[in-house]
Parts: C-alpha cells; structure tokens; sequence
C-alpha cells in the first residue's frame, strides 16, 4: 500500500479491467480510440484557450498540436483495423517430417499489464494524457493510468474527461483510463514500483527518467521503462553543402534552433561544421538570424531556469564564444569551439533545454570521426551534403546509424512525422531502451510481449490463430 488513496483506487480499477480489456476485439479498441479523438476535436476552442494560458504556448501551437494528438489516436485506430497488426505466426505441424515430426505452433502478442505514463510538460497534448503514449497503450489492450503534469493540470483535466466519456460510451470497465495529479515526484516514484503496474512510458529529463528506470529496476519483479530523456540533435554540414548554400543552410538552421523557443526534444543543439568555403558566410548569417530573434516565453520557470543556468555554464568554459544572443530574455544563443575544446570538455555535449545551439569547427573528415567516439546517443543526427559529398557520406552513415534513432538528410530535425516508418527514440541516454519508439505504430510494440501455442486444439486457441 502506498500513501495515494488515489494511486490505489486507479491501480486496483486497472487491474480489474485488464482481463475484460485485453480480451476486447481490435476492431472495438479501434473505436475507443476514435471516440476519445471525437471528443477531443469537441473540445474545440476551450481546450486550445486552456492550453495557452497554462503553458503560454501561442494558440496556433496548441492548435496543432490537439489535432496531431487526434491524428495518432485514429493512426492507431487504423492499425488495429489491420488483421497483421498483431504479428501473427502460424507454423502448421509436419507428421512427416524427418528425423522428427514438426509440432503445430502458433504465435501471437498479449498486453503486459496497465501502463503508467508520464505527462510531459513541452507537449500538452501530444505526449500528454491522450498521447501516443497512451494512444498506443490503448491500442495494445493496456488499461492507462496518467501520472498528469504539474504544468498544465487544467489542459489535463479537460483531455481525461473526454477519454473518460469515451470510455463509458462504449461500455467499457471504468479502469481502463484513470488520471491521476499530486507531488510530482513522490506520486510518481509510488507509482512506478506499485505491483498492478507493468509498464512506465515517460517524457521528460534525463535525471527524472533515470530515477523511474531506477525505482522500476529494483521492484521485487522489475518492468520495462520506456523513457525519452535527452538529446542534443547533431547536424553535420559536409564540405560541399557549405560550398553551395551557407546562407540558406545557416537560416534554415537558426529557424529550427529557436522554434518554440527550443523547447522540442529533436532541437538541433549541437552542429559540426567544416573549415574552409562557406563556414564564415554560415556563421555570420546564423549569428545574425539568432541575433535578431526575440526572446519567447518559456512553459515553466523551472525550466527556465535550467536553460539560463545551462548557459551560463557553457559559456564559461575557455575556449567557447558566444556568437550571438538574442534580444529580451531568456534569449536564444548561438556558440562556437573548435574540435579540440569539445574533446575537453564533456559539459559541451550535454543537452541545454531550449534554443542555444554550439557550432563546432572541424577540419577534415578523420577529426569527424575522432568527434563522433565521445558523443552520446541521439535521437536524431542530420546531414547535409553537397554534389561530390557523396563518399565522405557513404562513409559517414554507419556511424550514424549506431548514434541515432532516426537520421534527416538535407532538412532539420524539429518536427516529427506521425506514421508508420517513425522512429522517435535512439540508442541510450536518449531513451532508455534503444529498441522502441514513442512516436509511430511501432511504439505499440512497448506494451506487447509474445507467446506461443504448441498443439493445441482448435478450440483452446485464441480466435485470430485459429
């Protein structure tokens, strides 16, 4: 038992409505999923109102961002209406087979248990109580319980009543969603080594999400924490692309560094930029499109606060410049060092959550790779190239792969596409488990595990293996 009367009634109500859930037909998962989007869509103007005063995100951003939360959960609606959606194997048995009969084996993927998500505070919405998180939760047969975020508690309380409604209108067990809110960390802690829960997606910083790994690790039966952490996003300007577009690589660059004042887990913190025909052009016009952005309000203080301390520190240490700085505060900022000072220093590859970005000079493609063995896992790393960049690309790509989970040619890293063939995840520290996604249909997968039927009869086995 722990101290949350609230934590134990959602917990035991998950648990409840795990066995009748997990047995629901996908096609009657598939309409929860639409109604919950149905309902948010109804929402309509209060939710986006609610979501700018909390987080002073501008109403077209939070506009956006209900509908790419609607978006996934009728992606994952139509998953489910996909009879392959699940991964069924079927290996008919072999009497004849030689030196020993084949047994008849069937595969199929069951639900772990109710997962316990964390509510992120950079996305409201989308990664929030109706997120993908959740969204593919659902969608695996896992009954929800939200641990909502302290910074937008209304917003939350808004989307929980519209998967609420969802859920009584299709008749389906009360304990298939809960919410939960409280003291950030205890409640969340308490959460996460509860015994009715079987999985934890979260959101948010790496020292938060290493401690819920932590807590989950050292339960009597351990269970699997889905965690995105921290990234800082490497973008690689080969000789050939300066050469040919500085000036348009360097604004497209600062245009995604200081969107939504940095605040996007793929912000492009970290460029490795070659010496030689058009790095001065990039610099100078980078530096001056930072300059001239304005400063834009941040969605806590807290996190604020992280960034202007973030900076502070980056800037202290010898070696590093300070290009440009934004008006007002918290500005974005703009630095540069060369190779050797950020093989010295490992602060300089750590993530500062917003709009400041370190431009690191490099001389050849060997002082690339000599960068590449100290940096950390990613979850994206982008590239652009030039005509005859080809080889050295070639070449590059391998390391690529092993550093990030999803890699961006000739674009920038800040907006996600929802789909199939996502992957927003990476090898670690950016996730906990190099292996999942917490964007796309593949993040279903996290709440799934298989199991297999040998021999048994037609009528013991599940329907869609029959």
């Amino acid at each position: 038992m722990t101290d949350f009367p609230e934590l134990e009634l959602a917990v035991a109500a998950a648990r409840e409505a795990f066995g009748p859930y997990r047995e629901t037909p996908a096609p009657q998962r598939a309409a929860l999923l639409n109604a919950v989007a149905d309902r948010i869509d109804a929402l309509g103007d209060d939710l986006t109102a609610t979501v700018h005063r909390e987080t002073r995100l501008p109403l077209a951003r939070a506009a956006s961002e209900r509908d790419r939360t609607t978006a996934q959960l009728r992606m994952f609606a139509r998953l489910l209406e996909d009879p392959a959606w699940n991964g069924v194997r079927i290996a008919p048995a072999d009497p004849d087979r030689l030196p020993l009969p084949r047994p008849d084996l069937r595969l199929r993927r069951i639900p772990l248990g109710p997962v316990a998500v964390f509510g992120a505070s950079n996305f409201p919405l989308a990664f929030s109580t109706a997120g993908g998180d959740t969204a593919s939760a659902l969608a695996a047969g896992a009954p929800v319980i939200v641990k909502g975020h302290e910074a937008h508690p209304d917003t939350a309380t808004l989307v929980a009543g519209a998967v609420h409604d969802a859920v009584a209108a299709l008749g389906l067990p009360a304990g298939v969603f809960a919410q939960i809110t409280g003291p950030g960390r205890t409640l969340g802690q308490a959460l996460v080594a509860h015994p009715g829960i079987a999985a934890v997606a979260f959101t948010g910083s790496r020292a938060a999400g290493l401690a819920i790994a932590a807590t989950a690790a050292a339960r009597p039966v351990p269970i699997p924490v889905y965690a995105e952490m921290s990234s800082v996003n490497p973008v690689f300007l080969l000789p050939g692309a300066l050469t040919d577009a500085a000036g348009d690589l360097a604004r497209g660059f600062a245009a995604s560094l200081t969107l939504g004042s940095g605040q996007f887990c793929t912000n492009p913190g970290l460029v490795f930029a070659r010496t030689g025909d058009g790095l001065d052009e990039f610099l100078a016009t980078a530096a001056g499109a930072v300059a001239d952005t304005a400063a834009q309000p941040m969605l806590t203080d807290a996190i604020r606060a992280a960034y202007e301390t973030g900076l502070e520190r980056l800037t202290a240490i010898p070696g590093v410049e300070l290009l440009a700085h934004g008006t007002g505060e918290p500005a974005p900022a703009l630095l540069r060092t060369d190779a050797a000072t950020f093989l010295r220093e490992p602060a300089l590859r750590e993530e500062v959550f917003g709009a400041a970005a370190l431009i690191v000079t490099v001389v050849d493609e060997a002082e690339t790779h000599h960068l590449l063995d100290v940096l950390e896992g990613q979850l994206t790393a982008t590239i652009h190239t030039g005509p005859d960049d080809g080889p050295e690309a070639a070449r590059l790509l391998p390391r690529l792969e092993l550093l990030a989970g999803r890699i961006v040619h000739g674009g920038w890293p800040t907006g996600v596409e929802v789909g199939p063939a996502t992957i927003h995840g990476g090898p670690y520290p950016a996730t906990s488990d190099a292996r999942s996604t917490s964007v796309g249909t593949l993040a279903v997968d996290r709440f799934l595990r298989p199991v297999a039927y040998q021999d048994l009869p037609t009528e013991l086995l599940p329907p869609e293996l029959r």
